[in-house]
């Protein structure tokens, strides 16, 4: 594995160590504001999560596919790996740790991050085998310019204007609910929904062109320029459509495609031109990033469910037996909860690499 790919991994694996820590405080009633999503509009540091890893997915197609004859046996291996993707995640929704082993069907959630994984990498994988990268940039801007016009322009039928807003003359969350009705997140909306996932193809695009700069990259100057693009664009274009994770606005597209090529920039600077030593550890993460996710979530519902007692959890149990303290605050020891699952993680990921195991899903 070069350098290069290095970089991804590190930036990936850190990703994932930050997919975890806001997935897990010790409680949801004491978290800092950063490790919170955006209410609706807006962008906080926990909203570049997601978005961050759906543009490295987009980077590893590149590099994985960019040799790959366009055959059935190639589009075989992608749809296998979507459905292993889809699966993974709605098996999450439907686990409970006792029998019956599932939740009710009838409100059971179809969509979710693994789900969007495996949708969004289908359809990117196959844009990038039967087009160049002119072709999937303007596919692209034609996603999102039409995904803008489309929530603000589009009138319903019985006269209202659209909204961006978090009511129901939002197309985004209509349309939703119109088809999953109530297989949500929420009753009036999906932040994994279906009609978000087609902004979110481009965020993975935006990787798989990034991928094709970093491929031919002569100067890092450049990755630097497309990323103070991306972000004057994605702010500028937030004036007439809010940055927003929950319907994954165009303009949260462009804007955290432009922080995920400025971090990325600036890692592969150091790593790379600078050759400082660095990261490792998130790079062995990195290297098993979904079998980490999948586990760190399976295990965090698992000890939500667990009881102990009558009115607690093993969760709740561990957390306020051990990091609960008078001398700490309730924010700082939820935050400290999160941060030793972190590194237990962590000790996972270069364990598993120290065992050159290596889970491909």
């Amino acid at each position: 594995m070069n350098s290069r790919i290095e970089s991804v991994d590190i930036l990936r694996g850190f990703t994932i160590a930050l997919m975890i820590l806001v997935n897990t405080p010790g409680t949801w009633s004491s978290v800092y504001p950063t490790l919170l999503h955006a209410t609706w509009h807006g962008l906080t540091p926990t909203d570049l999560i997601f978005p961050f890893f759906l543009f490295i997915v987009g980077i590893s197609i590149y590099f994985a596919y960019q040799r790959s004859e366009n055959s059935k046996i190639t589009y075989k291996k992608i749809g296998i790996r979507s459905l292993k993707l889809f699966g993974l995640g709605l098996f999450l929704n439907l686990y409970l740790p006792y029998f019956p082993f599932y939740n009710d069907f009838e409100t059971l959630r179809f969509l979710g991050v693994l789900q969007r994984i495996g949708i969004v990498f289908f359809i990117s994988a196959v844009l990038y085998l039967n087009f160049n990268w002119k072709t999937l940039f303007l596919i692209g801007f034609l996603i999102l310019a039409g995904y803008w016009a489309f929530l603000g322009l589009m009138p319903f039928a019985n006269g209202l204007s659209p909204s961006f807003d978090r009511v129901p003359n939002n197309w985004s969350n209509y349309i939703d609910f119109t088809i999953l009705g109530k297989h949500m997140w929420r009753s009036d909306y999906d932040p994994e929904g279906l009609f978000s996932t087609l902004p979110a193809i481009v965020t993975c695009i935006s990787g798989i062109l990034i991928g094709k700069l970093l491929d031919h990259l002569n100067e890092i100057k450049y990755l630097f320029l497309t990323a103070f693009l991306l972000l004057a664009f994605g702010y500028i274009v937030a004036i007439w459509f809010p940055i927003n994770k929950a319907i994954w606005s165009s303009s949260f597209v462009l804007v955290t495609s432009g922080w995920a090529t400025l971090i990325l920039a600036i890692i592969y600077y150091l790593k790379d031109i600078k050759q400082l030593k660095f990261g490792r550890i998130f790079k062995y993460v990195g290297m098993n990033a979904i079998t980490i996710y999948f586990l760190s979530s399976f295990i965090s519902k698992s000890m939500y469910l667990i009881k102990i007692g009558a009115h607690s959890n093993l969760h709740n149990y561990l957390y306020e037996t051990i990091f609960v303290h008078s001398f700490f605050s309730d924010n700082f020891s939820s935050l400290l909860y999160g941060l030793t699952v972190v590194l237990m993680y962590l000790g996972l990921g270069y364990l598993m690499f120290r065992k050159k195991i290596f889970i491909k899903v």
